[in-house]
């Protein structure tokens, strides 16, 4: 089945990732130009610029309580980005790897805590790793090994996630305490052959939106992997999406290409049938503050 037909909106970027719906705002991140931008309900209309930070800025989430203020996967570690544009670091576990390393795709679960995948700049085979911050600020190490980690995804409840490997075309699936936060061992969701998984999104009925990376696509997968819907865009590298009740937002990027689209690069939104829940606040408990740097650029 193929899904309704898309509309790009007149912004090009050249990595755009991230995008979410807190329900009442959908955000995105221009990943490399460090900019978080939001999208005005009007389809056709620009988008708004944020925040822009000195560092790669790989997605965030808004933090529970504090209004204007974001938890953000950004440069080698995870930080609060304020409204002042100050960035006060929770920890920079990738600041002296060997490989140069960046942050990329994050996002908070049902319960708060919020988690965060790192690439090496080069994409080196294994070199990333996925970070879990805990209500209290920890930031704790959860998996290594991985190449380009995507997502993660989680269901409505929290129960499972998804995480892609993109460099290996591969997502898989964990059960997640509800406790401890402690994964289950990996469950191989599915393999894409051809293009790569990339952002991803778990909608109400408990299926999975992929954006296909190479592919001009978005795929929407049952809980037990089958395909059910195909959606094309006259884009071809797709990199993220979000539901907002039922319309679907997806980024797509310019970098890489040497000839690029009229509408490569844009943010794009189509209609479904099939709503989902707005992503997660992150909460915190209480945080103890490491170091501040200025942030506006």
């Amino acid at each position: 089945m193929t899904a309704a037909p898309a509309t790009a909106r007149p912004d090009r970027l050249e990595l755009g990732e991230g995008v979410r719906w807190t329900g009442t705002d959908v955000v995105l991140v221009d990943i490399l130009a460090g900019r978080l931008l939001s999208a005005p309900h009007d389809p056709t209309a620009p988008l708004r610029t944020v925040a822009e930070v000195p560092v790669p800025l790989g997605a965030v989430a808004p933090v529970a309580g504090h209004h204007g203020t974001w938890i953000a996967a950004a440069g080698t570690g995870i930080c609060l980005l304020h409204p002042d544009g100050t960035l006060d670091w929770l920890a920079r576990p990738e600041e002296h790897a060997r490989t140069p390393m960046r942050m990329n795709d994050a996002v908070a679960d049902p319960f708060g805590r919020f988690w965060a995948g790192s690439m090496a700049y080069d994409a080196a085979e294994g070199a990333g790793s996925l970070y879990r911050v805990g209500r209290d600020g920890t930031v704790v190490p959860v998996l290594d090994g991985i190449t380009v980690p995507n997502g993660p995804a989680f269901t409505s409840d929290g129960g499972l996630m998804y995480l892609a490997d993109s460099a290996r075309g591969v997502v898989r699936r964990y059960s997640v305490d509800p406790v401890t936060a402690e994964l289950g061992a990996p469950e191989e969701f599915l393999r894409i052959a051809e293009g790569s998984p990339d952002g991803m999104a778990v909608d109400v009925e408990g299926a999975v939106w992929i954006a296909v990376w190479g592919t001009g696509t978005v795929r929407r997968h049952l809980p037990d992997g089958t395909l059910d819907r195909t959606l094309r865009l006259p884009a071809r590298q797709p990199a993220g999406v979000c539901l907002a009740h039922d319309v679907l937002h997806i980024t797509t990027a310019r970098i890489g290409l040497s000839e690029p689209g009229a509408e490569d690069g844009a943010l794009f939104t189509a209609r479904v049938d099939v709503p989902c829940t707005p992503t997660p606040a992150c909460r915190l408990d209480s945080v103890r503050y490491r170091s501040t740097i200025g942030g506006r650029g």
